[in-house]
């Protein structure tokens, strides 16, 4: 057995390199010669929209945030974008807002809160029910507002520790979390990346955004929890009274408040028509301004590689918008009826489960602006975008996050455990936020 392994071993790399090469190849090429530009755009396009599809490019140690750089460096090679181009092609709005709110989640959770709030939760649940009832809530309405990936990251670790002291399986509560993360998110543009840029390039008040999209999650949120309830009746079923964990939480009182009265302000300057980067930024550096936590401890939570892969995104995009969308490709995709609510829902759908929902947002940007109601539009996608994140396990890094830190504590959530679950689960809350948009 052991021939074949090596040599599939040896040919992984060969593979990525040779991928890699001709891309190279052709970028230098296009910059010498303007005519071959439309073939190495696509060449590049593709590749890395199929590599962050995959999460790799065989054989190469490269992750999502590098394959974006890579492609936005061979974008710029090629000569699809000036240097000057690329620059302002990335949305600093977008960067800036994203980064404060994961500062202000971070700040949450270095206080100690989050595992309060789980801890308060966990004691009074009473029930199984209860306490699935509970996980969801304070998933999906953290998830409202604080980035769904924080909220993930924190929280899974928390409920897993506190399903197994109290007895329970935790499978069906971390399920809670990843799902109603998802389904939560959807509710405002902070709740997740793609709502963020999705803000950041709509220009939707915050306010606006949310009477729009708040009803849906919060149905979607009812429906998360019914759908796991009833796919886990060994969990739910009886009449079982739980035995309340004993474990204090290590809470630092003056930083709860702090980042507490923070996050009320931020919300409260969204709400209030402040551009959101513009709040976001102010109130995550007014948090930083302590003696009590160190600010590189506040910086080690903060996710750089999303920030990354999203400045890569924005180049490749705007690089392949610039070279390759014709007035017949826009004309062929008008063909497609995106006008129609359900349609748009079914395509942001798909493409989000073929390339994960921020690089799709990113697809579909360019042909928003020819629709009827680009407004109407851009609250479909984020939605479906949003919702569809739930179809598999790996259907968001929300679910990537919480199926890891599961892992991590000997818990295994496999693709059958997830899909079961999130694919009704992804067709309902669809329909749902189709209706009401």
């Amino acid at each position: 057995m052991k021939p074949p392994q090596i040599k599939r071993a040896q040919s992984q790399p060969a593979i990525g390199l040779t991928l890699v090469g001709i891309a190279l190849i052709l970028s230098v090429a296009a910059a010498w010669r303007p005519d071959l530009r439309g073939i190495a755009v696509t060449v590049i396009f593709v590749g890395s929209y199929a590599a962050l599809a995959i999460g790799r490019i065989p054989g190469l140690s490269i992750d999502r945030a590098g394959i974006a750089l890579a492609g936005a460096g061979l974008t710029i090679t090629a000569g699809a974008l000036p240097l000057d181009e690329a620059y302002r092609a990335i949305d600093l709005d977008t960067l800036a807002l994203l980064l404060g709110m994961m500062i202000i989640a971070a700040s949450l959770r270095l206080s100690g809160f989050f595992a309060f709030a789980s801890r308060w939760i966990a004691d009074h649940a009473g029930t199984p029910t209860i306490l699935l009832v509970g996980v969801v809530a304070t998933s999906g309405l953290f998830s409202a507002f604080l980035v769904n990936d924080a909220v993930c990251l924190v929280l899974a670790p928390l409920v897993l520790g506190l399903t197994r002291a109290m007895g329970r399986n935790p499978v069906p509560y971390l399920l809670a979390v990843a799902m109603a993360s998802n389904v939560g998110s959807a509710a405002t543009i902070t709740g997740n990346p793609q709502n963020i840029m999705i803000g950041s390039l709509s220009r939707i008040p915050y306010a606006s955004f949310a009477g729009a999209l708040c009803p849906a999650a919060l149905a979607g949120l009812v429906v998360s929890a019914a759908a796991i309830w009833l796919l886990h009746p060994g969990e739910f079923a009886g009449h079982v009274q739980l035995t309340p964990a004993t474990a204090e939480s290590r809470v630092n009182r003056a930083l709860v408040i702090r980042a507490l009265v923070a996050t009320a302000a931020v919300i409260m300057l969204f709400f209030a028509g402040m551009a959101p980067a513009k709040a976001a930024i102010i109130i995550a550096g007014l948090l930083l301004l302590t003696r009590r936590l160190k600010s590189r401890r506040i910086y080690a939570e903060i996710d750089w590689t999303l920030l990354l892969m999203f400045a890569g995104l924005f180049v490749i995009v705007a690089g392949a918008e610039r070279t390759l969308l014709t007035p017949a490709i826009i004309a062929d995709v008008g063909r497609l009826d995106l006008d129609r609510v359900p349609i748009l829902t079914g395509v942001t759908a798909v493409l989000s489960n073929l390339v994960s929902n921020v690089p799709a947002v990113l697809v579909i940007k360019p042909f928003v602006g020819a629709l009827a109601d680009p407004d109407r539009a851009w609250l479909v996608i984020s939605m479906a975008a949003t919702f569809a994140g739930n179809f598999t396990v790996l259907g968001s890094i929300a679910n990537l996050i919480v199926v890891q830190k599961a892992a991590e504590g000997g818990v295994v959530i496999d693709f059958w455990a997830y899909f079961r679950v999130g694919a009704p689960l992804t067709v309902i809350t669809l329909v749902i936020g189709a209706l009401w948009l």
